[in-house]
């Protein structure tokens, strides 16, 4: 008995080791996230918010952030964001074109600007020593634009070009589209970032100088750096350069309107298109909300998979070993898309025209099995992941000053990475199937397809899968 009792205890040792380490790890873990530099924010007198966090490199990122979008818009003047970003950079009343590509180039900074759906956002990377001149830049294109009828013209010719290449070569953005389009229809979260094409010919410079003069105000900017800088330094340079913002409204400040999901499909076939591509969702919750974190580890726990990666038939996720065994697909991805005050929670996948169906019938299977039986151990694996992900992609300025702007201009604040680790450590199979049973179980699915998509079922059928009987 003694010696049973001796091996009994030697086999428990290097587990109860294994543990401690853990531990220690995680406590490490813990320690280095609540070292991290904070980001600092200071709302200026006109409404203006500055945010920083600096970083121990020599690069820089830059970024303006606006509260304007598509979603600002109605179907009259959808797509005038995205048009106005087509004119920004090509001059202001202070500088040419040219003048301005060339002080760019001297600078070896590189300007790029970007819209969704409720944010626009005007960035600069360049080394940290250029921060005063590029803050300076960006000011300038966003107070002084020259909106001439020539630019214009132009811009309206690129801009139709370029929907015509989204539309035949971005399969997965024209879906996601009419993901939108469908799931949010008859709201301002239906219209997409290009608007349609009617409205672009349409377009003219006084439509785009009434747009900047309505929602580029200073309570609307979010001032955002990451790089080697000062916050008291940034906060002068905002005061110097942006401080002439204006922060008064012409009538009531542009808001955004209610939205309503509706559970719907949308399906453009096209067998010409070698796969079927289809998005599956349900309504999600906003940004801001308690279950948010939630949800995106259950997105996490679904995961992702593309053929050409392998490794399928090994991986912890259910839904990417069944695609590998069966080639179910070529690939998916799990997603939470979130929003102010809503969001999708869903899947998007590319499979054979024939295979429509039983990967359908597979997503919906696991969705049940979240609502109903996922364990602690697979909830585990999916909060490292998810951690993973985020922590990776916060790399380098960018990133750090994208996430900076985007928090700031919709929270108020940016959430310090050891509060975000503590929630999602906090997060329990309980939560998950809980949040599951409210958001996915016997909820009316948003689909959109694009392709052969002649097997996918009816939408009767998918929506009388998203529930099962119970006992």
């Amino acid at each position: 008995m003694a010696s049973l009792l001796n091996i009994s205890a030697n086999l428990r040792r290097p587990v109860m080791v294994g543990v401690r380490a853990a531990s220690a790890h995680a406590a490490a873990f813990r320690s280095a996230l609540s070292n991290e530099s904070a980001t600092e924010v200071t709302t200026l007198d006109s409404g203006l918010r500055v945010a920083s966090e600096p970083l121990p490199t020599q690069l820089a990122t830059v970024g303006l952030w606006i509260n304007a979008g598509s979603r600002y818009e109605d179907k009259h003047n959808n797509g005038t964001a995205n048009f106005f970003e087509q004119v920004a950079f090509k001059g202001t009343t202070k500088r040419s074109q040219s003048a301005l590509e060339q002080e760019v180039e001297n600078l070896g900074a590189h300007l790029d600007a970007s819209t969704g759906r409720e944010e626009t956002v005007f960035q600069a990377r360049c080394l940290s020593k250029d921060v005063p001149k590029v803050i300076e830049l960006l000011a300038d294109i966003v107070q002084n634009p020259k909106i001439d009828d020539a630019d214009v013209k132009r811009a309206r010719e690129v801009l139709l070009g370029e929907i015509e290449k989204v539309e035949a070569g971005n399969l997965r953005n024209v879906v996601f589209d009419h993901l939108h389009s469908t799931a949010f229809q008859g709201t301002s979260l239906a219209n997409t970032v290009w608007g349609p094409s009617s409205n672009i010919r349409s377009i003219k410079r006084d439509d785009l100088r009434g747009y900047v003069d309505s929602h580029f105000k200073a309570p609307r900017m979010v001032l955002a750096v990451a790089g080697d800088v000062r916050q008291t330094e940034l906060e002068k340079l905002a005061e110097q350069h942006l401080g002439k913002v204006q922060s008064t409204f012409d009538g009531k400040p542009p808001t955004l309107s209610a939205v309503r999901f509706t559970g719907s499909e949308v399906r453009v076939r096209d067998d010409s298109i070698p796969l079927a591509h289809v998005a599956v969702a349900v309504e999600g919750c906003g940004v801001s909300d308690a279950d948010a974190l939630p949800l995106s580890v259950a997105s996490s726990l679904i995961g992702s998979w593309d053929r050409s990666h392998g490794g399928g038939v090994n991986s912890a996720s259910k839904l990417a070993v069944a695609s590998a065994t069966d080639k179910l697909s070529h690939n998916f991805e799990s997603f939470n898309l979130t929003y102010r005050d809503t969001g999708l929670w869903g899947i998007y996948f590319e499979c054979d025209p024939l295979m429509c169906e039983d990967m359908l019938f597979n997503v919906q299977n696991e969705w049940m099995r979240l609502c109903t039986m996922v364990t602690d151990g697979e909830v585990e694996r999916a909060k490292r992941q998810l951690k993973t992900r985020l922590l990776a992609g916060l790399e380098g300025p960018q990133a750090i000053s994208e996430d900076i702007g985007r928090q700031v201009l919709r929270q108020g604040r940016r959430e310090p990475l050891h509060e975000l680790e503590r929630r999602i450590e906090n997060v329990t199979a309980a939560n998950v199937r809980d949040v599951a049973m409210k958001y996915i179980f016997d909820r009316c699915p948003a689909v959109a397809s694009v392709g052969p998509v002649e097997n996918l079922p009816d939408y009767m059928r998918i929506r009388s899968s998203m529930s099962w009987v119970r006992l």
